[in-house]
């Protein structure tokens, strides 16, 4: 164990498992480790969240968000998908409900359209050319897929923004973690996939969620 972290694995990927939201979520090598600052989306997500609602986590990764929400909804039909089968094998270990392996919402049933309440994503918002600026345990033990999220940082958002109208149930809400510096954009690119947005943030936890609103016709 201490040769795996003196070759600079995460310590949650030495342990097997990192806590989250109180939970023990278990964590493989090579799969993203969740951050304690994405426990700000969560506490945002179950506010909004009513029992029994449609729950969608998107770059799942190791289902840390699926599985909080899970025990914070009462009655929650939780789904989650991700592209990486290594990420989709640990969170089926994690998540209490459906998960399923394919980019964003290709792999989903067909009768979660126009039904789900809460779509919840933390997708890769790192600039590409800010990659080689991250800690080198992030970048050589967690997969590109879940840090690189484009020239800008918001290429996988604007594509889950773009897609959130054709499953969110009236009144639904997205919410995606981003930065500060990115929000405005970011929230440009919700208004024009037709939610109404609003930042909000966390100083203790260093946090900058996005909220999307699918407002009632």
């Amino acid at each position: 164990m201490v040769e795996r972290r003196a070759v600079g694995l995460p310590l949650e990927q030495v342990l097997g498992w990192a806590e989250f939201c109180g939970l023990r979520i278990a964590v493989d090598p090579g799969v993203f480790v969740p951050r304690r600052r994405t426990e700000f989306l969560v506490q945002q997500a179950a506010a909004l969240a009513r029992p029994g609602a449609v729950v969608v986590d998107l770059c799942c990764g190791a289902g840390a968000i699926g599985a909080a929400l899970a025990a914070a909804v009462e009655d929650a039909e939780v789904h989650a998908a991700d592209l990486d089968p290594a990420a989709v094998r640990c969170a089926r270990r994690n998540v209490p409900g459906h998960v399923y392996q394919g980019d964003l919402y290709q792999p989903l049933p067909d009768r979660l359209r126009g039904r789900v309440g809460i779509v919840a994503a933390n997708v890769p918002y790192v600039p590409t050319g800010e990659i080689g600026f991250l800690p080198p345990e992030a970048r050589a033990h967690e997969p590109l897929v879940a840090l690189d999220g484009g020239p800008d940082g918001l290429d996988v958002l604007r594509r889950v923004a773009a897609g959130a109208p054709d499953w969110l149930a009236p009144g639904g809400h997205l919410l995606i973690e981003t930065s500060e510096r990115q929000a405005s954009t970011a929230a440009a690119a919700f208004e024009a996939s037709g939610l109404t947005a609003r930042v909000v943030s966390s100083s203790d936890l260093g946090a900058t969620v996005l909220i999307g609103t699918l407002t009632p016709t």
